[in-house]
């Protein structure tokens, strides 16, 4: 304590819990300011991960499929999550097994690195499921 006085900087213990505790003589005005503006920079470099989502109707073609299943693997790519909604409309609700063989064919054609992080579960008038690289 007394070293610290005699620099005119502060006594910092930095692991309390270890025996001897170890501590540290440094400017806690200083220290403090390059803490906050480090775990600043470290927030503005940080980007969320969002889910992003991509809707497909039921009767979809195979050149719109290849077309929203190539924006889906940048999507994957850049690290997002996919979550993709197949849309029934109208009598297409009574062949709701046709949505699942959609999601199928859907995780077949986005190849072997691609995850199933949530099942094709039905919901209403849509079937959900979400899709991430391994």
């Amino acid at each position: 304590m007394s070293a610290a006085q005699a620099e005119g900087k502060d006594l910092v213990e930095v692991s309390p819990e270890v025996s001897p505790p170890v501590a540290k003589i440094v400017d806690w005005g200083k220290y403090n300011y390059q803490r906050t503006k480090l775990a600043q920079k470290n927030r503005k470099n940080s980007k969320p991960l969002d889910v992003k989502q991509m809707r497909v109707g039921l009767k979809i073609g195979d050149h719109d499929l290849d077309v929203k299943l190539r924006k889906v693997n940048g999507f994957l790519e850049a690290g997002h999550k996919v979550k993709i909604t197949v849309i029934y409309r109208g009598r297409e609700l009574a062949h709701k097994e046709l949505g699942f063989k959609l999601a199928e064919r859907v995780t077949e054609l986005l190849g072997e690195d691609i995850a199933v992080d949530q099942p094709p579960q039905f919901a209403g008038r849509q079937l959900n499921f979400v899709v991430r690289r391994k």
